[in-house]
Order: structure tokens, then sequence, then C-alpha cells
């Protein structure tokens, strides 16, 4: 029995970064960084496609977003990259949405796929706003 915690952590780098998410703790029981599984950045896109005549109209349409997910440090061997805690500016849960998609289509495919895949991994989700 594995407990899993999802995060979006958003690092001094400017990139959005998921993944299952487990404390690095000194002897002094300080946390010092993170140990990243399987970490991913999120790049988020709006397809919307808005011509004038709808925005003077000025219809309730809803605004759609593509979500890809791309592996951080592809290159690595390691499934489990360490990040120091000074280079996170904030950890936060992700939506329903991209908490599923990260499950399904990053670890589970991950589970069942060679680590040396890790590079062609990449998915996307269309959201509403």
């Amino acid at each position: 029995y594995l407990i899993m915690t999802i995060k979006v952590l958003l690092m001094k780098s400017g990139e959005d970064v998921i993944a299952d998410v487990k404390e690095m703790v000194s002897p002094e029981k300080h946390v010092v960084g993170y140990f990243l599984t399987k970490p991913c950045v999120i790049k988020m896109a709006n397809t919307a496609n808005i011509t004038d005549e709808e925005l003077d109209s000025k219809s309730e349409k809803k605004t759609e977003f593509t979500v890809n997910m791309y592996p951080w440090m592809p290159i690595s061997k390691e499934p489990t990259i360490p990040v120091a805690a000074d280079w996170i500016v904030t950890m936060v849960t992700p939506v329903d949405k991209i908490y599923q998609m990260y499950e399904e289509d990053i670890l589970k495919n991950g589970q069942e796929s060679n680590q040396s895949d890790r590079a062609d991994e990449s998915t996307d989700a269309g959201l509403t706003d």
C-alpha cells in the first residue's frame, strides 16, 4: 500500500512541475528538500479561437485550454529526483482533472512501460474555464 501525494510545485525557474512528492528530512527533522517521483512540466495554452464578431456579441463562451505534460529532466535515469526546498516557491494540490490526468497518463503508463520511454511521455487534455 503506497500513499501518493501528487502536488504541483512552482519552481524558482518559473516552471510548474507536477509529481508524486515526498519530504526529504534532515536528522534534526527539518524539511531540507523533496523527492519528486516522475516529475512533469505542465504547459497550459488557450485554444479558443475567438472572432471579432463573438467579442462584439459579448457571448458567454467558455475559454478552452489545452494542458500538456512533459517529463522534467527527461535525460535522467532516476525516476525520483531530489530538489532542495529553497528551489520551490510554493506547492499546491492540483485540480481534479489535472490530478487524474497525471495519475492515469503518467504514473500508470510509467508502471507498464520501460523507463527508457520517459522522454516520449506527453499528454494533453481539453479544459474549460
